[in-house]
């Protein structure tokens, strides 16, 4: 009888066990880069100081120079305001009158010296401001901290000027029209010149006042510009 032979069993050879790569533990670079969780974000560095466009400078250079030109014809005009003139004397007894030389000067009335002090600080202020503002526009960045400040001074300024301006004006009316509700006599009629030099200075005045006005919105929109939107 023939035998039978059995089918050989192939067995499969082992799989290959593929080694799983290592779980390695982060760097401390990137641990360092990584931020830790809870932990608060970093602090942004504090951004350096913009300064306001030249343009803008250049338009606060030329306003500057514009106010001190006013302030200094103001002063100029009123100081020499000066005129004597004969008038009449009141003398209680009726009959009697007399004339004499009367002097009229810018000193003769505390508004006129307000007047006069406004305006000369005013000059000497605007003449410090414009040398500043020619430093920011030669070394942009070198006075932005200082223009705040600057902002609020002009402010200031603008108040005296306007204060004295309203006094100065309000005085020379009643020389002008006078006041007969408060027995106050016009001499404007006599002091001509002096009237006319008043009128001269207090009108220049008025031009340092806008000059001023111009200056505070020039300056308040230059910083608006560096206000993130």
């Amino acid at each position: 009888m023939a035998s039978t032979t059995e089918p050989e069993k192939i067995v499969p050879p082992p799989e290959a066990h593929v080694a799983e790569p290592e779980k390695t533990a982060p760097s401390t670079e990137a641990q360092a880069r990584e931020p830790e969780k809870g932990a608060p974000p970093p602090e942004a560095p504090p951004l350096a100081p913009v300064p306001p466009p030249a343009y803008y400078v250049v338009a606060d250079v030329v306003l500057r120079f514009l106010l001190f030109a006013a302030a200094v014809v103001s002063v100029v005009v009123m100081v020499t305001s000066k005129q004597t003139e004969v008038a009449p004397i009141q003398i209680p007894i009726p009959p009697f009158r007399a004339q004499a030389e009367l002097q009229a000067k810018f000193n003769h009335s505390p508004a006129f010296i307000y007047f006069v002090a406004a305006l000369s600080v005013a000059g000497v202020y605007s003449i410090i401001t414009a040398f500043l503002s020619l430093l920011a526009l030669l070394k942009p960045g070198s006075i932005a901290k200082l223009w705040v400040h600057i902002v609020i001074l002009d402010v200031l300024l603008l108040g005296i000027v306007a204060s004295a301006t309203g006094a100065a004006g309000g005085v020379a009316y009643i020389g002008l029209k006078g006041n007969s509700h408060a027995g106050w006599n016009k001499v404007c009629n006599i002091y001509d010149i002096y009237c006319r030099h008043l009128a001269g200075s207090i009108a220049v005045s008025l031009f340092a006042s806008v000059f001023l006005v111009l200056l505070v919105l020039l300056s308040v929109y230059t910083l608006s510009k560096k206000i993130p939107h």
